[in-house]
């Protein structure tokens, strides 16, 4: 699995070999970027049961200002922070959180 389009483009990511965790398809996170287009540019962009992180780091490659990635496990936070990590993205620009997404939710 790589990093599509970007600043950090073909950047190859890692992904948990388990059944609970499948990244988000690549035609998916295409179909999501081409809708949203420049409205990425600068956003703050919320990567809900994040899994490997591909979506929100997809986001800071195409110009979001901060990304918020929040998964339950901490197991699986930890290939996220690698993924940061692997495309040089800074904690300044990427916030990881483990816990339940709904309870995130509730919180902000």
């Amino acid at each position: 699995m790589q990093v599509l389009a970007g600043k950090y483009k073909k950047h190859r990511l890692q992904s948990l070999a388990s059944p609970k965790v499948k990244p988000t398809a690549r035609r998916l996170r295409e179909a999501l970027f081409d809708f949203l287009g420049t409205r990425i540019m600068e956003a703050r962009f919320l990567d809900l049961c994040a899994g490997s992180g591909a979506v929100g780091i997809e986001a800071l490659s195409r110009g979001a200002a901060h990304v918020t990635f929040v998964e339950h496990s901490t197991k699986i936070c930890s290939f996220i922070e690698s993924n940061l990590e692997r495309c040089g993205i800074s904690k300044a620009q990427a916030e990881v959180m483990s816990c339940d997404a709904i309870a995130f939710l509730r919180r902000i």
